[in-house]
């Protein structure tokens, strides 16, 4: 696999993952808060009081992260993917270490699913800052 693939798949798959969240919570703060990430899975609810404003927040700024992961993975920019990969972190690591260490509350299941759901994005963004770094070309150009 070529540098630009792994770094275009990465950033979309981190995209997506931030869109579910963004396309869920900022229409729909309340079924958010009561049902993610799924039925009998109440992972955001299990930490209350539920708010409708910072619920609605998050979904804001999921969408805006998704927005700058897509544009990395288009243009495959050197420059745009460190920031983005930067960006992703200074919102990704705060968040893990929150819920890693508030897991009262969470079946067993529930603690080691999203502590692993975690666990692989955090990992992926990782690959990918060493991938970009690793790569020899000045810049990782979308022209195919």
């Amino acid at each position: 696999m070529t540098p630009r693939v792994v770094l275009r798949a990465g950033l979309l798959v981190l995209g997506v993952t931030q869109a579910v969240v963004g396309l869920w919570a900022l229409p729909a703060p309340r079924s958010f808060y009561d049902g993610f990430p799924a039925p009998g899975h109440h992972w955001v609810s299990a930490l209350p009081p539920y708010n409708e404003h910072l619920v609605r927040d998050v979904g804001a700024l999921s969408l805006a992260l998704t927005v700058l992961l897509v544009a990395a993975a288009v243009w495959l920019d050197r420059r745009l993917v460190a920031i983005t990969l930067v960006v992703f972190a200074v919102w990704t690591v705060p968040h893990v270490v929150f819920h890693s260490v508030h897991l009262h509350g969470f079946s067993v299941l529930d603690a080691t699913a999203q502590t692993v759901g975690f666990a692989v994005e955090v990992v992926v963004a990782a690959v990918l800052a060493v991938v970009l770094v690793r790569s020899k070309a000045p810049a990782v150009h979308s022209s195919e």
